[in-house]
């Protein structure tokens, strides 16, 4: 019984599946990209079954022949199976900080390069091909989009610089939508018989990408929404499925209902993905999804560059010498068209700071590594297929355009390979050969103790173990003369690398511990994206970025910032209390994380990088952790219980973290049963549910004995303190924050529960510190603000409105005269009222700590004095 209907189609995609298992090897072997096997293959498999159905000697393979070109896709089928799919996986692996840096570059790629190719094959063909100029131009949008597989796969075989394969992969998650975005334009225009007006299809075009960007960043939220809102214990079969669904959802919703570009809507949504996703996804369903992705888009890419490429010979039926001659017109115009933009416009970007400088071999490289693929077939095939555009039209369109096809892909592609080699893209830059000597010299040594012990343990005889031995010592001699680490680094580069390699170990210490359950998933995504902060400023602007990007995540955030305004104005604490658990455990992982990093900076940074740069180093993390010791102090002393509750909780979490890891090994080494360890673990996660409820925190806990304490109300009614204490506010302020502004008119004034705070006249300076008030002195006399008040630390403030405290003073002479009596302890400290003599020890104490902040400033700046000094003299010595 002969297989028919979907069977034939399954069978026929099933043997195209092993025919692509086996084209990988084969590449390896070749050294050639897989892309142009499969392409080969294809075209192949199209002409062998062409010729078979026109052969009247061979009938035994006619059905065979048949299902292959009759295979049930059109050019509809691959742009909407196919590329929304390849669009999204595209995005979702690059990474989207890194790229930001080249959002000049890839911009002038994707939307510039397409523009500038369109205009330039169809200019070239139109004296030549007795074609309109829209249908040249027509050709120039569909041979524009470049396919990155090829190039891609080429450069990562061979170790090419991560940048050239960075911006070759950002250029192609563009050019497509824009190249697709020409060709609607000039489709609809030659069906229709009018002109193109520029003006208003360039609008149309860029409404679109705008639309689509929206579009997709909104699906993708939406997305990670309901990722959330399902929670860790649906499993990670669910988060999978919804990003299966999300590509498809944001293509087709964009291309078909909002009539926005469903490429540009795809590729927003997977770099939403990639940006958030983890801090979002459990580390390891994060780690499943890019590989299960992977997988799905290698079987995509392979079956799509097959079945595109087995209509190679009925796209190119008809064609003769002169056509040829087009073919090669093109190619060359195409090839002029992206040399002009790259060597043009690339100098021009750096020039302007916009982008980044690319070097001369990348910029040749680019340029050669421009490949077309299977989108350029499929649009090709959507001219051919459309009834409405006469047959001359679409056979000059198809067979010029699957030429130009073949032809990067036979002689680019396969010349590719050799062009980077040639121009040593391969290698590793100066910096990084010295680093891999430095390391490799440390970590041989390490290599040759451990296996001196294993030799010792297990009883090898001394001539084996001497012979490894002396040729490790080889090794570790052949490294050391060859490492140039101390002569090609210099200081500012060496901490600029210790500080990248620092935050990357944060993100990475940080991720390990996000496998923990009963960690909001709030938190670690804000901690995640700080780690990133300070990773991209220390790759940027060294420790300058780095110490800037520490201090920020330190600050409170715009929504921390609008729940405290909230609080004090509406007085509805409920936001407030929300965003000061998350500042605590923020604060609490952080130093948990801050300890860590220091000990890897002993352990790790100080062997390769030298005690000198590792003291430097440390510098800056000993400040990251007073800086986080203190804003953790202000907390404790105000929620003490609240504190210690939060610091037992997460170290039961880290405990049956420990406890789950002990598990697994048993499980590995064989010492439990499947059915046993399946037990232990779910007793483990029973355990975990346990936290997955918040701790309750109650904003104003003991607010009514802070008021209490406070030396201006001292005499005042104890239930006169109680009233006050419900109608005042609590502040968190941080370093540098203005709390009153010069000339401003006192609306609140401000007790200082803890902190240090100071204010700059022309006349005098003062700071303030625990049971001095902000602003009083300034109401009480009617006048406004005469200076600007400064936090200099983290600080805890107690707000009461204006209108309050002068009534207490009206209603209660004892307040104005303890206000005269802190303002006399001001100049006298040695007052004999004890609480007004602690107001001036208290002040006393702020004044030294407020020395020694300024001079441990004063050292980071003659640290950074005498960096440049050594780079000046190193520069000197080398002259």
């Amino acid at each position: 019984m002969p297989v028919t209907g979907l069977a034939t189609v399954l069978l026929a995609t099933a043997i195209l599946l092993v025919i692509v298992s086996a084209v990988q090897p084969l590449a390896k072997r070749l050294e050639l990209s897989e892309t142009v096997i499969l392409a080969i293959v294809g075209v192949v498999l199209g002409g062998t079954a062409d010729l078979i159905l026109h052969s009247s000697h061979i009938h035994v393979f006619d059905t065979a022949a048949e299902i292959l070109l009759d295979f049930p896709i059109n050019s509809e089928g691959f742009l909407l199976i196919f590329l929304p799919i390849l669009v999204f996986q595209a995005a979702l692996a690059i990474d989207v900080r890194r790229l930001a840096h080249e959002i000049g570059t890839v911009l002038l790629l994707a939307i510039v390069a397409v523009i500038v190719s369109t205009a330039t094959i169809g200019l070239a063909l139109y004296p030549f091909s007795g074609m309109p100029l829209t249908v040249c131009l027509l050709v120039g949008a569909i041979v524009a989009t470049t396919d990155p597989s090829a190039v891609a796969g080429i450069f990562r075989e061979i170790g090419a610089a991560t940048r050239l394969t960075r911006l070759v992969e950002g250029e192609a998650l563009l050019n497509d939508a824009a190249a697709i975005s020409i060709f609607s334009t000039l489709v609809a225009a030659i069906i229709a018989h009018k002109e193109v007006h520029l003006f208003s299809s360039a609008l149309a075009i860029f409404l679109s990408f705008v639309g689509a960007l929206i579009a997709g960043f909104f699906f993708a939220r939406c997305a990670l929404w309901m990722i959330v809102s399902l929670g860790s214990n649906t499993g990670r079969s669910a988060e999978i499925t919804l990003t299966v669904a999300l590509p498809y959802i944001s293509y087709i919703v964009c291309d078909d209902l909002l009539h926005c570009s469903g490429v540009v809507a795809a590729a927003a949504a997977g770099l939403t993905l990639s940006a958030y996703g983890p801090s979002t996804f459990r580390p390891q369903t994060w780690r499943f999804l890019n590989e299960l992705w992977q997988q799905i888009i290698f079987w995509a890419g392979s079956l799509l560059f097959v079945l595109a490429s087995m209509l190679v010979p009925r796209l190119l039926i008809g064609m003769t010498k002169w056509d040829f001659i087009l073919i090669l017109l093109a190619t060359i115009a195409g090839l002029l068209a992206r040399a002009m933009v790259i060597f043009g416009m690339l100098p021009l970007l750096a020039a302007t700071k916009l982008s980044p400088p690319v070097p001369t071999p990348f910029k040749a490289t680019m340029v050669w590594g421009g490949l077309r693929g299977a989108i350029t077939l499929a649009l090709a095939l959507a001219v051919t297929e459309n009834e409405l555009i006469p047959t001359p039209i679409s056979q000059f369109v198809g067979i010029v355009a699957t030429g130009f096809v073949l032809f990067t892909l036979l002689v680019n592609g396969t010349t590719l390979r050799a062009v980077v080699i040639y121009f040593r893209l391969n290698e590793l830059a100066p910096i990084d050969q010295a680093v891999r000597h430095q390391i490799l010299g440390i970590g041989l040594g390490n290599v040759k103790d451990k296996a001196r012990r294993v030799a010792n343990e297990f009883g090898f005889s001394n001539v084996i173990t001497n012979y490894t031995l002396e040729e490790i010592d080889r090794r570790i001699n052949e490294e050391r003369e060859a490492n140039s680490f101390d002569t090609m680094l210099t200081d500012r580069q060496r901490i600029s690398l210790a500080l990248i390699t620092i935050a990357a170990q944060e993100r990475s210490i940080l991720l390990d511990l996000f496998r923990m359950q009963g960690l909001p998933r709030r938190v670690m995504e804000t901690l995640l994206r700080s780690a990133e902060a300070t990773l991209d400023g220390a790759w940027t602007e060294g420790r300058y970025g780095y110490v800037k990007a520490m201090q920020k995540r330190l600050h409170p955030p715009f929504r921390f910032r609008v729940a405290q305004y909230i609080h004090r104005k509406l007085h509805i604490d409920r936001p407030l209390m929300y965003c000061m658990m998350e500042r605590f455990e923020i604060l609490l992982v952080s130093r948990f994380v801050s300890i860590s990093l220091t000990r890897f900076m002993k352990r790790r940074i100080e062997p390769t990088l030298g005690v000198r740069i590792a003291e430097i180093v440390s510098e800056v993390l000993d400040r990251q952790n007073r800086m986080l010791d203190d804003a953790l102090e202000i907390m404790r002393i105000h929620y003490q219980g609240y504190i210690e509750a939060l610091e037992s909780r997460f170290l039961k979490l880290v405990t049956l973290r420990l406890e789950s890891d002990e598990y697994n090994s048993l499980w590995a080494e064989s010492l439990v049963s499947d059915e046993l360890y399946s037990e232990l673990e779910k007793n483990v996660e029973k355990r975990f549910e346990r936290y997955n409820r918040r701790l309750k925190f109650n904003l104003k806990s003991g607010l009514e004995e802070r008021v209490k304490e406070l030396p201006c109300l001292r005499g005042v009614p104890q239930a006169v303190l109680y009233d006050i204490s419900m109608s005042m506010s609590v502040y968190f302020v941080f370093p540098s924050e203005k709390i009153l502004h010069r000339k401003q008119k006192v609306k609140n004034v401000y007790f200082v529960s803890s902190g240090l705070f100071e204010t700059h006249s022309a006349s005098k300076s003062l700071t303030y510190g625990i049971g001095d008030i902000l602003g009083a002195s300034e109401l009480v006399a009617g006048k406004r603000i005469y200076a600007n008040y400064r936090a200099l630390r983290f600080g805890y403030l107690l707000v009461m409105p204006a209108d309050v405290f002068k009534r207490l003073i009206q209603d209660y002479p004892i307040v104005a005269y303890n206000l005269s009596k802190i303002d006399e302890a001001k100049d006298r400290p040695n007052s004999q009222d004890d609480d007004f003599m602690m107001l001036g020890y208290t002040r006393r104490i702020a004044n030294k700590e407020k020395q020694l902040m300024l001079g441990y400033e004063s050292k980071e700046i003659n640290n950074l004095k005498n960096e440049g000094n050594i780079e000046n003299n190193n520069k000197q010595n080398k002259n």
